[in-house]
């Protein structure tokens, strides 16, 4: 997998070089146009849904900023048998306030509130996140898939613990779900270093 995941990491270098011709970035970009964004509402407005693939992603920010220096996270999903079927999370990718990959991270169900599937069918469907769309940004949509590639066994990785988190939590309310249990919100987190990453595979900036 070493030359597909260095053709990710030339990829999402590509992006963010070409963003940065113009002083924009993956942020600056998917926020175009929003002179305040609020909270934990979904950007683009409408998210973006790829029909071709079944991917759909949207961004929201935090308030206030996470611990690490995430501004916010692009939340990443999968309709395997198109838009008016289930859809399921695949992974979180958070980024800092000038667009840099900060973290990517798994979350309970009730945090997004998709169809559940377990870890080998959830893994089963990254290779199917590719967005190629010319709205809102070709260069996000680019970089979201290049990441996702480029991360695929983390992200893999990730997916399982996950899995494991839920089945060993206990709600203290036992009428609850451990899918619906409030307490329980980050199942699974791995701190990225895209500039590191790059170098490690020998891909030049």
């Amino acid at each position: 997998m070493t030359e597909d995941h260095q053709r990710a990491a030339a990829e999402a270098l590509f992006c963010e070089r070409v963003l940065a011709k113009t002083g924009d970035s993956v942020l600056l970009e998917t926020l175009a146009g929003v002179d305040t964004p609020t909270s934990w509402e979904h950007y683009p407005k409408g998210e973006v849904y790829d029909p071709e693939t079944g991917a759909q992603w949207y961004y929201h920010c935090h308030e206030p900023a996470h611990e690490s220096g995430e501004h916010g996270h692009f939340h990443c999903f999968l309709r395997p048998l198109g838009p008016d079927g289930p859809i399921h999370h695949l992974i979180a990718v958070g980024v800092d306030a000038h667009g840099r990959l900060k973290r990517l991270f798994t979350v309970n169900q009730w945090v997004v509130g998709d169809d559940w599937l377990n870890a080998a069918d959830t893994i089963a469907l990254l290779p199917r996140f590719d967005v190629h769309l010319g709205r809102p940004s070709y260069l996000v949509n680019r970089w979201l898939t290049a990441v996702i590639r480029l991360y695929d066994d983390e992200i893999a990785s990730l997916i399982r613990t996950r899995d494991d988190v839920i089945a060993h939590h206990q709600p203290t309310d036992p009428s609850v779900s451990t899918h619906e249990d409030r307490t329980l919100e980050l199942t699974s987190e791995f701190y990225a270093n895209l500039q590191d990453k790059a170098e490690n595979l020998d891909v030049s900036a």
